[in-house]
């Protein structure tokens, strides 16, 4: 499955229905309010559960490979490899996927983030025009 729109990505969301991805993400915009690109993959790194349940070793490789066509590279090498810690973008979302786990706040609501995964599919195909 590949993602060509946001509003496929937030149906997708909606469907896992998890507050942890929102918390990963609201701790990776406190921690780097900038990088949008890494917010945007703590939000979305779950998404392989709803596409291949069962099959926890395939997860992460179909996650990633549904949102690169529409979030770009980095955002794909960052769901891809979110379990490992090669480079501080990692260890960033893996510690905030951590903490977001035993974390009890308020992360807000997924439509919320709407208009920052507008935001980075728009620059991600921008981007992908000029190549």
């Amino acid at each position: 499955m590949e993602l060509r729109s946001v509003e496929e990505l937030m149906d997708l969301l909606y469907a896992c229905r998890h507050q942890h991805a929102l918390r990963t993400a609201a701790l990776l915009r406190r921690s780097r309010p900038a990088d949008k690109e890494l917010q945007v993959a703590g939000l979305v790194h779950d998404i392989g559960q709803l596409l291949c349940p069962g099959d926890e070793t395939a997860r992460a490789q179909r996650a990633a490979d549904a949102v690169r066509p529409l979030l770009g590279e980095r955002v794909y090498r960052l769901v891809r490899r979110h379990g490992s810690a090669a480079d501080d973008d990692l260890l960033r979302l893996r510690l905030a996927d951590e903490e977001s786990r035993g974390a009890g706040f308020d992360a807000g609501v997924l439509e919320d983030w709407r208009t920052v995964l507008e935001l980075v599919a728009e620059r991600h195909s921008r981007l992908g025009a000029v190549d």
